[in-house]
């Protein structure tokens, strides 16, 4: 049958289906000959008239019945835009104008839009500089695919054509009424002109605007809600408590009951210490002071957010005292201060409950147990605000107390409790530390490293200023101190995502340019490490840690700087090797690599003990929430290994408290909204305690471990929890796999792959995508992550 098909193509039954094609063939290629001789006479107006008599026939033919006639003139466009995107280029590096192409280049766009080749349009708008002119060739059909486009090359455009083309998206989905992917693109570009206001009163629905709540919540971001966005107190009230994140605590223990999860968990459970053979197993019992403080960050890290454990919160026995004092006093010194915050960290973001089990630390006579309430009122209450400011009233008052631990425990817990709030209060609190010469340095170095969280990227030059005239007016001696290389990072994170010496110098760049993917930085902080340093300077470190930072962006960078890292452990020095674990372990944070989880068990058994303690520390971050049974299968053959090693063994026990975070139920992973969006605050977080980590035998292994807890600014659930439009949680069956790249694809391919389906709640690990498996609700974001309002569908209905 199909051989007679086309009686008109000749005798043979091959030939029919080739000679129609061929037969206008000559005309565009005599046409496109034309116009090149066309080209090669003088720049006449002649010649744009050719070019637009050229774009009218291939329109023509582009709508020929015949579809070989129509690939030819598919083809023969994408050739006109090359030669008119050169010819643009040609005119500007002359000087001429180049007005007369504009209507040209508009046709073909339109073509384009029309033809499903969204690509080739933005990439052609590009090279003319003429992207503006998008908005009005898209249309309700193609703008989705005409913005994934956009916002998927803009990490690749350098500065400023990436900004312009993500606000060509922003003005895109705002005309269309996609406000919640408006939203996400608002959050990226986090430009005070593109303001949040106008997307929520862009709408007149409360829940949609509940939806953006979340969102920003998410997101971190302090946003006031004023009239404007809700007229009625009741909605207004409503928007602010879901942007001050008061149902985080209660939608994560929804999801901890749901998963049965809530069983509060000991060290020993994770210690795992009868599956270990040997020798290991007799030391893990010994009961010293470092074992216990370890046990202690085990223990908080586990029960994160729950609310009960084994260790503070259990009910007392017959003794009144309960076993909370019993556990805390099995601790020394500092390490009391870090008991006491734990339980900070058990109640995270259920501020009313831990300020009451709190409050009785706060009359201790110890004040390493002061000083471990005061950072445990701050851990409560991050990522959580509240109108009274509970906080910041309770902590304040210590302030003026003379002990220096009294005063960091404080200081600290003002730090991470209002992260990235920018609160006046705050400043002027902490400021008076840095301008009193009578300061102890390491009280100087927490309040500058906790402005640096509270400002973090509003590049605050009244700081600033203040943080650069400490680091001049300090003495040599003093300025040889370890915990001082906290100073040039709390400066960093003032700029950070917004573009001393040496140490400063690299630290500031590595901030400023965090999640840029900017290679030509990355190019520079390679090359800072090919030197070869004098004894004593130190600032390679954070240059390691750079690459990670700036590369972090989006998957291609990530490869790339994992095999830069990879060469800079073979060929580096010393101090090199010491920071490309931590560098690595940022790179794949709670998301472990087959790859680099082997460079890092190789590490770990490294000759030098900087690099195994920083190889052990990074395992825990790549596996950190994922219960990762191979590396946990890792740390128990590490814990034998290290048996004797009481620094290598608290590292291993630290990491083995991150990998089981939240029982497997947070992510410390910076970026969110489908790796769209960089959390500031939470990598505020990460990088102080990484550059902590850059000095483990001083700062972590020393009397500052209560560092770690800066962590806490990371912890997110990794949860996808549906709820309907009163915010009651509702079941719906969702396809969770692994998420696919569609850019540039025409239709509508399938995001997901590998899925399975189950019900909500439901856990997202990295790379993983959820979409609904129902056709009875219609999600309110884009993105199925964390909180999801569903609508029901109007136009469904059951068989």
């Amino acid at each position: 049958m199909p051989p007679r098909e086309d009686p008109n193509g000749g005798a043979s039954s091959a030939s029919p289906s080739e000679p129609a094609p061929p037969q206008p063939q000559p005309q565009p290629s005599k046409g496109k000959g034309k116009k090149k001789d066309e080209k090669n006479d003088d720049d006449l107006s002649e010649e744009d008239q050719a070019l637009k008599e050229q774009l009218e026939l291939y329109v023509v033919r582009a709508q020929d019945p015949d579809p070989g006639v129509q690939k030819l003139a598919l083809e023969s466009m994408r050739n006109l835009a090359g030669e008119i995107a050169q010819e643009f280029q040609k005119r500007q590096d002359d000087g001429v104008t180049t007005d007369s192409l504009k209507e040209l280049v508009e046709q073909i766009v339109s073509f384009h839009m029309k033809h499903n080749a969204e690509p080739e349009a933005v990439d052609l708008l590009m090279e003319v500089e003429k992207l503006d002119l998008l908005v009005k060739h898209v249309d309700s059909t193609n703008y989705k695919r005409t913005c994934l486009y956009l916002t998927s090359s803009s990490k690749y455009l350098p500065a400023p054509d990436d900004m312009s083309a993500l606000k060509i998206a922003f003005e895109i989905y705002m005309k269309f009424g996609d406000f919640a992917n408006a939203l996400r693109i608002a959050l990226l570009l986090d430009d005070k002109s593109l303001e949040l206001k106008q997307i929520f009163t862009a709408t007149d629905d409360f829940h949609l605007k509940k939806q953006f709540a979340f969102i920003i919540a998410r997101h971190g971001l302090s946003t006031e809600i004023d009239d404007d966005i809700a007229a009625d107190e009741n909605e207004k009230e409503a928007l602010q408590d879901i942007i001050s994140n008061i149902k985080l605590s209660e939608g994560y223990l929804t999801l901890a009951r749901d998963i049965e999860v809530m069983e509060p968990k000991s060290p020993e459970d994770i210690y795992k210490v009868h599956l270990i053979d040997g020798r290991g197993a007799t030391s893990s019992s010994l009961d010293s002071a470092r074992q216990n403080l370890a046990a202690t960050f085990v223990n908080a890290f586990v029960n994160a957010g729950f609310g009960q454990d084994k260790l503070m919160t259990a009910p007392s026995d017959s003794s009144g005292s309960g076993s909370s004092g019993n556990w805390l006093f099995k601790n020394k010194e500092h390490g009391k201060a870090s008991a006491a915050a734990s339980l900070g960290m058990i109640l995270l973001w259920d501020s009313d409950s831990g300020l009451a089990q709190l409050d009785k630390y706060l009359h201790s006579n110890d004040i390493h147990v002061v000083a471990g309430a005061l950072l445990g009122i701050g851990i409560v209450s991050c990522g959580v605000k509240s109108d009274c400011d509970p906080a910041f009233a309770l902590i304040s008052e210590y302030f003026s107390r003379d002990e220096s631990i009294i005063r960091i425990g404080a200081i600290l817990g003002l730090g991470i409790a209002y992260a990235g709030s920018q609160k006046e209060e705050v400043r002027e609190n902490l400021t008076a530390f840095l301008s009193d010469s009578q300061v102890p340095l390491e009280v100087l170095v927490f309040a500058a490293i906790s402005l640096g969280l509270v400002f973090v990227g509003s590049c605050n030059e009244e700081i600033a200023q203040t943080i650069i005239c400490v680091l001049m007016e300090r003495s040599e001696p003093e300025l040889a101190e370890p915990i001082i290389r906290l100073l040039p990072v709390a400066l960093g994170l003032l700029y950070l995502g917004k573009q001393i010496r040496n140490y400063c110098d690299v630290t500031l760049m590595s901030l400023a340019y965090a999640g840029t993917g900017n290679v030509l930085k990355v190019q520079k902080l390679l090359g800072i490490c090919s030197e070869h340093l004098e004894k004593g300077e130190t600032h390679q470190g954070p240059a390691v840690l750079g690459i990670s930072l700036i590369a972090m962006a989006e998957e291609l960078g990530v490869e790339m700087a994992v095999r830069s890292l990879e060469r800079l452990l073979q060929y580096g020095e010393q101090n090199i090797r010491r920071a490309v674990p931590l560098a690595l372990g940022l790179l794949c944070i709670s998301n472990p690599k087959v790859n680099v989880m082997d460079a890092m068990s190789r590490l770990s058994h490294d000759a030098d003990a900087e690099v195994s303690m920083a190889a052990i520390i990074s395992l825990g971050l790549i596996g950190a929430g994922t219960n990762n049974a191979r590396i946990a299968g890792m740390f128990r053959n590490l814990s034998s290994y290290y048996y004797k090693e009481a620094g290598h063994l608290f590292c291993v026990r630290i990491a083995q408290g991150l990998v089981h975070l939240g029982k497997g139920l947070l992510t410390l992973s910076p970026y969110h909204s489908d790796r769209f969006l960089l959390s500031p605050i939470a990598l505020a977080g990460l990088v102080t305690v990484l550059h902590a980590c850059l000095d483990m035998k001083s700062i972590i292994l020393g009397k500052y471990h209560y560092m770690l807890y800066i962590l806490a600014l990371a912890m997110q659930p990794r949860m996808l929890l549906t709820v309907d439009e009163d915010l009651k949680p509702l079941s719906v069956p969702v396809r969770v796999g692994q998420a696919v790249d569609v850019v540039g694809q025409a239709g509508r391919p399938k995001t997901i792959t590998g899925f399975q389906t189950h019900s909500t709640p439901v856990l997202l690990a990295a790379g993983e995508r959820a979409e609904l498996a129902t056709e009875k609700y219609l999600p309110l974001t884009p993105v199925l992550e964390g909180f999801v309002i569903l609508r029901k569908n109007p136009e469904y209905h059951e068989d």
